[in-house]
């Protein structure tokens, strides 16, 4: 069966898709610091500052998907982490790009993740496309060279494929856990205005995503990975007080001590525009959960009995 390496396995999002691609027969190797050999993945090692990865890594790759790419929601940004948020995502493309172009691979597909943060931390009516420009912005330049990195594939021949990821939900870490534990505790609330809209998918849905550009030849270019289900923070924290049977009555947490505690990075919280998913819908994908409510049921209800 055709083997898929995939940078960033051991994250969230690459663990879950690790084990949704064995499911669907596809051979899975991963990278990291270290090299692992007798697990059920083999685990190949790279070192991006020195633009090295073990040889057979490339050699026996029929698809790569890059996930690779420091937390942006981690630490402040500062200019150390801003640097290191874009250079973990574009040095190590430009590795796998090198490396490809000097074997000569016969690769079937270069599938890279980016980020709806190509549009910018701005809140807005209006509903972006896969047509619009990035925004003049960090947000905005990370992604734009972060793909950048991943279109090098498109001048060797590879069929290449770019994932513009909205908030991932998962039942374990991510995003959800964080905006879990307020409510639980009842002390929910919604964050700044709460006007701000907050583009999601279930991390299946992200999953089976990738496996259908691994799949459909015909998938070429951008794709924006969002629920069709536009949401703003206000209704998202209702949703999620809803399925917690929790209360919400406290205040709005005020902008002015999110950015206080965090900074720029607040901007990722406190600002956020809607985002099409209908060039995914297009090109034949149906999401398995495209209902907010349904989804937190099947994440925190179902799945934790």
């Amino acid at each position: 069966m055709a083997v898929v390496l995939i940078t960033g396995g051991k994250g969230i999002v690459g663990k879950h898709l690790s084990n949704k691609l064995k499911e669907k027969g596809f051979t899975v190797a991963i990278v990291s610091r270290k090299s692992l050999k007798g697990n059920e993945i083999r685990t190949y090692a790279w070192d991006i500052d020195n633009n090295e990865i073990e040889k057979d890594a490339i050699e026996t790759a029929d698809y790569i998907i890059h996930l690779a790419g420091a937390n942006i929601g981690d630490k402040r940004w500062t200019a150390k982490r801003r640097k290191l948020i874009l250079d973990s995502r574009v040095k190590s493309g430009q590795l796998l790009f090198d490396k490809i172009k000097e074997n000569k691979n016969n690769l079937k597909a270069f599938i890279s993740a980016s980020a709806i943060g190509y549009y910018g931390t701005i809140t807005t009516d209006k509903i972006f496309s896969e047509e619009d420009l990035p925004a003049n912005d960090f947000l905005g330049e990370t992604c734009r060279q972060w793909e950048q990195a991943a279109d090098n594939f498109e001048k060797l021949g590879i069929r290449t494929v770019k994932i513009r990821t909205g908030i991932v939900l998962t039942e374990e870490g991510g995003a959800l856990a964080k905006m879990i534990t307020p409510v639980k505790l009842g002390i929910g609330s919604a964050i700044g205005s709460g006007r701000q809209f907050m583009p999601w998918i279930h991390i299946d849905d992200l999953c089976a995503i990738y496996i259908k550009a691994i799949e459909d030849i015909h998938m070429n270019g951008t794709y924006n990975a969002v629920s069709p289900n536009r949401i703003t923070n206000i209704e998202f924290t209702k949703t999620l007080a809803r399925v917690l049977k929790k209360p919400l009555w406290f205040p709005k947490v005020p902008a002015l001590l999110l950015k206080f505690i965090f900074g720029k990075m607040s901007e990722i919280i406190l600002k956020g525009s809607s985002v099409s998913p209908e060039k995914i819908i297009k090109a034949g994908y149906q999401f398995e959960f495209s209902n907010l409510e349904e989804t937190l049921v099947d994440l925190l209800i179902i799945k934790s009995k």
